[in-house]
């Protein structure tokens, strides 16, 4: 971890990142910390925009970390960085093992060959980053899993597990169409069905391209959520596992508290809470329900993600110029307002030392004495009077 002592955001990431050291001291991975102010030349020579940075060094690779400051997702991602791309699982009672201790993972099936394992290793290596990939025999993963054809890709989470749609006719289709698919499948699949927004994660989320199903909440300082919004999201959740054959493959359903939400979609400060929002990850366009959230059911709540569904939902907002420079008006006028609530002396002389020091500027080039007439030529006056 890259560092600065007067950084906040490096105090309240010390003590996650002590436990991670701790976590980590029995495996073969070394966790440090560097001072920036100390050593200035470092920042220079790595990718480091801001304090705290994480960076995960393996040989002559650099990665940095942008996930979420936590024990859990810290440790997870040290083990997996620390792997090869692909695990290979040579025993029956470790896919149990895996269950327990993952989330969530990708298991392919078969013999290491042909198309869909190339692509499979390929994507492994890309998404290392963001989950855990394994291969197994047909023999081993039969014990676990009802598999029905070889080569088989599957993701385990939460408790199931889903195939990979296009694997009994991968043989059929171009490498170009397995590489698409099954490249889209794995950054679909590899989010939890309902998982929360945080300032980290909604990157990642936007890149699925399918459309946001948010439960917008309203979380107190101590996590806490009131029992009518923790009814109103499990009632969204519900309805997505429900008719997940149906929204999944279109939609991705998150929860999120409004306190930190990170996103560019201005609508999220004036709804009221708790709320229904789905947001079109690719257009950048936004569908609000018109039914009063505090009235809505699970059968109003699945007609108002059908109509989305088939593009009979109204729209609003979009990546248009104009919605641009609304956004960018709008979050300038945010951040201002949040920053003379946290200090107006602050701001007031921030803002009003420039301002001040422009407008002796502009006076002096604009308002000099207009009443000072120019001096007159005495001897010109005299050739003209003779």
């Amino acid at each position: 971890m890259f560092y600065a002592p007067w950084c906040g955001y490096c105090k309240k990431t010390e003590p996650i990142f002590n436990l991670v050291s701790q976590a980590l001291h029995s495996t073969n991975i070394r966790v440090g910390r560097l001072d920036c102010t100390k050593y200035p030349s470092v920042p220079k020579s790595l990718p480091i925009r801001g304090y705290p940075t994480i960076m995960f060094f393996k040989g002559n690779q650099e990665f940095v970390y942008n996930g979420d400051r936590t024990k859990e997702d810290l440790v997870d991602y040290s083990l997996r960085m620390s792997s090869p791309a692909i695990q290979l699982v040579t025993r029956v009672e470790s896919i149990d093992m895996l269950k327990t201790s993952h989330k969530s993972f990708f298991l392919f099936v078969g013999e290491q060959i042909g198309t869909v394992w190339t692509t499979f290793f390929d994507v492994a290596e890309f998404y290392q980053e963001h989950g855990f990939f394994y291969a197994t025999s047909e023999e081993i993963a039969s014990q676990h899993f009802d598999i029905e054809h070889v080569p088989a890709l599957l993701v385990h989470k939460e408790e199931t597990h889903y195939f990979y749609p296009h694997g009994h006719k991968a043989h059929e289709m171009t490498t170009k169409e397995v590489n698409e698919t099954l490249t889209q499948w794995v950054n679909n699949e590899r989010f939890l069905t309902f998982p929360k927004i945080t300032r980290f994660n909604i990157r990642e989320l936007m890149s699925t391209k399918k459309f946001l199903v948010i439960a917008v909440v309203e979380e107190d300082k101590l996590s806490q959520v009131a029992t009518h919004e923790l009814e109103f999201r499990d009632m969204i959740e519900e309805v997505i596992r429900k008719y997940r054959h149906r929204f999944v493959p279109r939609q991705v359903p998150i929860r999120m508290d409004r306190r930190s939400w990170y996103c560019p979609f201005q609508v999220m400060d004036t709804l009221p809470t708790p709320h229904l929002i789905v947001i079109n990850s690719t257009t950048q366009h936004h569908h609000i329900p018109e039914d009063d959230p505090m009235q809505m059911t699970i059968n109003s709540i699945h007609v108002f993600l059908e109509s989305i569904h088939n593009q009979s939902a109204v729209a609003y907002g979009g990546d248009s110029f104009a919605v641009r420079a609304y956004r960018a008006y709008f979050e300038t006028k945010k951040g201002l307002v949040e920053l003379w609530k946290g200090n107006p002396v602050l701001t007031s002389v921030l803002f009003g030392l420039p301002l001040g020091f422009l407008s002796l500027i502009l006076y002096s080039i604009f308002c000099a004495d207009c009443m000072d007439a120019p001096e007159e030529d005495d001897e010109d006056d005299h050739e003209k009077t003779e």
